[in-house]
């Protein structure tokens, strides 16, 4: 017994580094962040992969924006989506708004977050929402109140009345910003947007995606920016999405047809082996994440 009391110290000592050395899920570690890393600014990995480095703030209000719900401490990205972001407030007041009121972004650090996006995880990633302010002079309590309008229909056919001409001038305003890679929209907007396209509008309209959800708001996501050797770009690309067109073609449809009312299964046809679930973002851990992202989180 003695030489085994002996021993016991030294095997807790040895199943330490196993229970330090669990694996934490990344959304947890990332989420517990409130301040950037103290490094160069860099997106790394894939929108839906990654981690944010040296990431700054959108201040909380501006001459034309407010920043929503900032409980949530997603007011972060990339230098390039807040220097974006800014730029479109002030063209959203020469199309009639008061300036924006601006969602999500990321995390101080980007990566996985605690809940609702898989992606907005490397700083190119906002939400902008539907509602024109009235006001941008909105307390922090106020903001965490507030909601967004819809304009999508109940049955997801068709638009609202809070979709205005000066809605779809936004949208070409961003779209048209040679930083954008893509925009998401719920399909409703995009076939709204179709019917008074003209073929002038083939270039900015192939970024205008169709996504579910994307009601309340419209996400933006910005190309990887020049010099972003850790920053994977999205594939396809809008181009090969829209055939190189302008994204008004029969895949768009599928939206507000089978997507929403699914056929029957062919009951004669072999049935097809059960893909393997995927794990989603809020399951990664940081093994999940490329190597870049522990030194980020690791980052004073």
């Amino acid at each position: 017994m003695r030489r085994l009391s002996f021993l016991l110290p030294l095997l807790a000592a040895l199943a330490l580094p196993a229970v330090a050395g669990a694996e934490v899920l990344a959304n947890k570690l990332f989420g517990a962040k409130t301040l950037p890393s103290r490094q160069s600014a860099m997106p790394v990995g894939t929108y839906a992969r990654g981690c944010s480095a040296g990431a700054v703030a959108l201040p909380e209000t501006g001459p034309t924006w407010q920043a929503m719900r900032l409980s949530r401490q997603r007011n972060f990205g990339q230098p390039e989506l807040v220097a974006f972001l800014q730029d479109l407030s002030r063209k959203a007041v020469s199309v009639g708004w008061k300036g924006l009121y601006i969602g999500d972004m990321s995390q101080p650090r980007g990566g996985p977050m605690t809940s609702g996006h898989a992606s907005h995880q490397i700083g190119l990633d906002a939400d902008v929402w539907m509602l024109p302010p009235k006001t941008l002079k909105l307390s922090r309590a106020q903001r965490e109140k507030i909601s967004s309008v819809s304009v999508r229909s109940a049955d997801q056919k068709s638009v609202t009345k809070y979709w205005t001409e000066s809605h779809r001038a936004l949208l070409k305003a961003a779209a048209s910003d040679g930083r954008v890679d893509r925009i998401f929209v719920a399909a409703a907007v995009k076939i709204e947007m179709c019917r008074t396209a003209r073929a002038s509008d083939k270039s900015w309209l192939q970024k205008i995606r169709p996504l579910y959800g994307h009601n309340t708001h419209f996400h933006v996501r910005l190309k990887c920016p020049p010099g972003a050797r850790d920053c994977a770009p999205q594939k396809p690309t809008v181009s090969q999405l829209s055939k190189g067109g302008n994204g008004c073609d029969a895949t768009l449809q599928w939206w507000v047809t089978d997507y929403l009312n699914p056929p029957e299964p062919n009951a004669t046809a072999p049935k097809a082996k059960p893909a393997p679930k995927k794990r989603g973002a809020r399951q990664f851990t940081m093994a999940d994440l490329p190597d870049q992202c522990t030194s980020v989180l690791r980052s004073r």
